[in-house]
């Protein structure tokens, strides 16, 4: 009867534990984000010339809003960079977009590679291979597709990057849209993202994604190049733990990654979201364990029955306003990231976080039942440790 006694005891002791560690990571991500994120950046003219920036955008396909993102790399607010477009096949929609670009904007120094160069499993890596040897700058930007550039962003980025740093990259979060699956993507990126990402980068953990990042090329030939990050997938998270391990450091930019997918729908994201949590478990497999209590139903649940066991407090009451808190607390954060009232209103933001709240223990669970990646028409496992093979198509008869 002791020793049960004890063991109750003790994971009373550990959900308390683990809820005072998330409400202090609350708690510095919302001061975080108030100082880091938003600053105006200085146009005043620099002691030394600004590096020149090759940026490298990798594309498959098109959607409705690809030819106004791409357009916004033609207008940046910088000195000296270049537009370096890759797409793996000649055959693909957005070679004739690229083309209508490059001869709408014939100054900016802009060029097309197409048919990439196999390296790895890794179909963005190949895809932009090319063009990373082709690169004649010595900083290097990987843009996502969906990414959408303010005229200063670049110079922000570039701002960030000290003589101690190599990897400068953008939090990620979205642009305004309307309907649903706009909300839940804003809730979600502007809420639990932001939360874990801007608490991470506070206490120096590898919180890189490589959809917006500003690379010293020099740092990345230290770790093999763009090359030695094909058999993985999740090469922006290998990327940056290699340039680290070499004595870099990383920062985060004062201003979002602002992701403008053409076509948004709930089941697209929550497919991405657990595409993601697939990549997390195989690199960190502690994250399986320690994951769902980062969400607020599982831990909430779960701090209030420790507090029952070891304070005598009462469950449901203490449950609720721990979901209250919580709530408020997202609702703060997510107004310092999108720097403002979001497009949508309080109801709307109600329905959004009690959808993203409630999915997240299921994304979580559907990638722990089913390992295999699904990422545009391929397929993929992933070894312990981050490894990706690609596996063959099933054949039907």
């Amino acid at each position: 009867m002791i020793p049960m006694v004890y063991t109750v005891y003790g994971f009373a002791i550990f959900f308390i534990i683990a809820w005072v560690c998330l409400w202090l990571i609350h708690i510095m991500a919302l001061s975080y984000s108030k100082w880091k994120l938003h600053r105006t950046v200085d146009r005043s003219p620099p002691e030394q010339p600004y590096p020149g920036v090759s940026i490298l955008k990798p594309l498959t396909g098109v959607d409705p809003n690809l030819f106004s993102n791409l357009e916004t790399f033609f207008t940046l607010d910088y000195p000296t960079y270049e537009v370096l477009f890759c797409v793996e096949s000649e055959h693909d929609p957005a070679v004739m977009l690229v083309n209508s670009l490059l001869h709408k904007y014939p100054h900016i120094e802009a060029r097309l590679f197409i048919g990439g160069m196999c390296v790895g499993v890794n179909p963005k890596i190949n895809n932009m291979q090319p063009a990373y040897l082709a690169a004649k700058y010595p900083m290097i930007l990987i843009s996502d597709a969906g990414i959408r550039m303010r005229e200063d962003t670049l110079l922000d980025m570039v701002q960030h990057m000290r003589e101690d740093v190599a990897i400068v990259h953008q939090m990620p979060f979205v642009c305004d849209a309307e309907g649903f699956a706009a909300v839940y993507e804003k809730v979600y990126f502007g809420t639990a993202q932001a939360r874990m990402y801007l608490g991470a980068d506070f206490l120096g953990i590898n919180c890189h994604v490589g959809m917006s990042s500003l690379m010293r090329r020099c740092a990345l030939e230290e770790s093999g190049g763009l090359s030695a990050f094909g058999e993985y997938l999740a090469e922006d998270y290998f990327m940056a733990k290699a340039v680290v391990s070499r004595g870099w450091r990383m920062r985060v930019a004062s201003l979002p990654a602002l992701q403008n997918s053409g076509t948004r729908s709930v089941g697209a994201l929550q497919a991405r979201l657990t595409r993601w949590a697939r990549l997390r478990i195989a690199m960190v497999p502690t994250t399986a364990l320690l994951e769902p209590l980062s969400e607020c139903m599982p831990l909430g649940a779960g701090a209030a029955w420790a507090a029952g066991q070891l304070f005598g407090a009462e469950p449901l009451p203490f449950f609720l306003v721990h979901v209250l808190a919580w709530f408020l607390s997202d609702w703060l954060i997510l107004r310092s990231v999108q720097n403002g009232s979001p497009p949508f209103t309080k109801v709307q933001f109600l329905l959004g976080w009690v959808w993203s709240e409630c999915c997240a223990p299921f994304v979580l669970a559907a990638a722990l039942l089913n390992p295999e990646i699904s990422w545009r028409t391929r397929c993929y496992r992933l070894d312990w440790g981050g490894r990706a093979h690609e596996l063959k198509p099933k054949l039907k008869f």
